[in-house]
């Protein structure tokens, strides 16, 4: 089952799923609500705080719940990311959620729940970016995610300049994934699902290096990536290596780790912790295709 397309005057809730954030820091994000014709309603989180958290696990599980249960708010967005999502994931009643779906929508620490709502209720979600983000974000970042909640549309033809890092090919499957640390930390949970002829899609932000090659082995050694049947590489943001080097980047360690595979995969794609954040859909089957270092994906 899939979430309905909003259409103007329909409401967006925002919530502040994990790090606290000010009313302040979200008003160029309400004011672009509102030219997309839709209204916003804004969560108890949002002003809220509880040490770094937008409240205490309770007081942000009790917020999602509103939104998820509330069947005039039409689509979820986390203001922003940071940390606390997998402290609530499993305290979540999505019953109502269920019967239905609406479109949640966010990245980084989100992919708790992207992962989550994927894998167990195979609903489709929306990796974007975040009102937190909105007044720098560019303005084909933006107008991805409108088309996706409005329009029902994701399409890109997008060139790599890394084109030794990409392999030509097709597939078609889900895109699955996110931010690699959360993914790394879901292992061995029932939020981590089969990666079975999945697209797989990865980002991350100021990570050391070697962490990078230490949650990839990890999750090699745990199958992740022996039947996937494509590879997105998005943005590594603000990287840090180790005083002796080690040898590779972020990217390159991925596309090596999986280049036994005879898969198509790209590199460079435009989402993540950058300002051009591309949205996505993530557990919906879209078609992929790599020539050269040129990537066209569709939904």
């Amino acid at each position: 089952m899939q979430p309905l397309l909003l259409k103007p005057g329909d409401k967006i809730g925002i919530v502040a799923l994990a790090k606290k954030i000010t009313l302040e820091e979200i008003q160029p994000a309400l004011k672009i609500f509102e030219n997309w014709g839709l209204e916003v309603a804004i969560g108890d989180t949002i002003g809220s705080e509880h040490n770094q958290f937008s409240g205490n696990d309770d007081y942000r599980k009790t917020d999602i719940q509103k939104m998820l249960d509330n069947p005039e708010i039409k689509a979820i967005i986390s203001a922003r990311g940071g940390y606390g999502c997998v402290r609530i994931i499993d305290e979540i009643d999505f019953t109502y959620f269920l019967k239905r779906p609406k479109w949640l929508i966010g990245f980084s620490d989100i992919t708790v729940f992207h992962a989550h709502i994927n894998t167990l209720f195979n609903i489709p979600t929306i990796h974007a970016t975040m009102p937190v983000f909105f007044h720098e974000n560019t303005s084909e970042s933006l107008d991805s995610l409108r088309q996706i909640i409005m329009f029902g549309s994701m399409e890109y033809k997008i060139q790599s300049c890394a084109k030794k890092l990409c392999k030509k090919g097709k597939a078609k499957g889900q895109i699955i994934g996110g931010n690699l640390s959360i993914l790394y930390s879901l292992c061995g949970s029932v939020s981590l699902g089969d990666t079975n002829d999945k697209i797989l899609f990865l980002e991350d932000l100021s990570e050391h290096i070697y962490h990078v090659d230490r949650m990839l082995q990890n999750l090699k050694r745990n199958g992740f990536f022996k039947n996937i049947a494509g590879l997105i590489i998005g943005s590594f943001t603000e990287m840090k290596d180790s005083p002796v080097p080690f040898g590779k980047n972020s990217e390159e360690i991925i596309f090596e780790l999986c280049n036994e595979l005879n898969i198509p995969t790209f590199t460079n794609f435009p989402a993540g912790h950058i300002n051009d954040n591309r949205a996505l859909i993530m557990g919906q089957t879209v078609e992929m295709e790599v020539f050269k270092n040129s990537l066209h994906l569709k939904w």
